[in-house]
């Protein structure tokens, strides 16, 4: 082992043993930025290669999700403006995300797909769907794949969807307006019934949310890390956590 190598372990270890199990996030939510700056600064002519890499590199920060004892992990993979990309570019896109979703399904990952699935091709929907029904229930962490997913249309369909389900109980526009309050309206987001993120982390050195989990993460801690999302490392991770136990969570006051 190089002794670059060595210190990197040692520092490794130094942060892992710095983090409490008291102080571990029980959602995170990461925004899997960069794949194509990624691609372009390794030499690859096509992006896709960056995206692929991406994809693989997620099944390693499951591992140390679990492995910190994190409960739910929702990846950001393809935001609905991410849809109005050329379709040489869109379509081995989808592709690679069918691919990496049904890896995590057979993978044993409890698979939970969240965005607005009529607005992508019936055959990535159907992959989406299929994963979700095979994963339902299993134990241990709970991957969210955020796919065609974008924070005001998750909250749009939200309401509509509290809509049409006082409309099928008969309750009228008046009655719902003397009773509505966010917790109607969080029961019907696509993580409903679920915790809100605790930590939220972006890679590529971009410092906004760009519309992910807008309602979730109101009390959200975030971290932002320089790393192109396919050279993001453990340490990295690590440093979010530390990050993370270091704050004090104030929830708006």
């Amino acid at each position: 082992m190089r002794l670059r190598d060595l210190i990197y372990r040692m520092y490794e270890r130094r942060l892992e043993a710095s983090l409490s199990r008291h102080d571990i996030p029980r959602h995170v939510g990461v925004i899997l930025d960069g794949n194509r700056r990624w691609a372009r600064l390794a030499g690859f002519a096509d992006v896709s290669d960056g995206h692929q890499k991406g994809a693989d590199h997620i099944f390693e920060l499951l591992g140390w999700c679990r492995q910190a004892g994190v409960e739910v992990v929702t990846l950001w993979l393809l935001s609905t403006d991410n849809l109005a990309r050329p379709a040489a570019e869109l379509e081995p896109l989808l592709k690679i995300i069918e691919g990496t979703v049904s890896d995590l399904a057979a993978a044993g990952w409890n698979v939970k797909p969240v965005g607005a699935l009529d607005l992508l091709p019936a055959e990535t929907a159907q992959v989406l769907k299929d994963a979700a029904e095979t994963t339902a229930g299993r134990p241990g962490l709970l991957v969210n794949v955020a796919i065609g997913y974008g924070g005001r249309r998750e909250i749009a369909d939200a309401v509509r969807s509290l809509l049409q389900d006082h409309a099928t109980k008969g309750t009228t526009i008046e009655e719902l307006a003397e009773i509505l309050d966010v917790e109607h309206i969080a029961e019907h987001l696509y993580t409903a019934g679920q915790p809100d993120p605790d930590l939220v982390i972006r890679t590529s050195g971009e410092q906004r949310l760009g519309g992910f989990l807008l309602w979730q993460s109101a009390h959200s801690e975030f971290y932002f890390c320089d790393a192109y999302w396919p050279a993001f490392r453990r340490v990295d991770f690590l440093r979010a956590l530390r990050s993370y136990s270091a704050r004090q969570r104030r929830f708006g006051s």
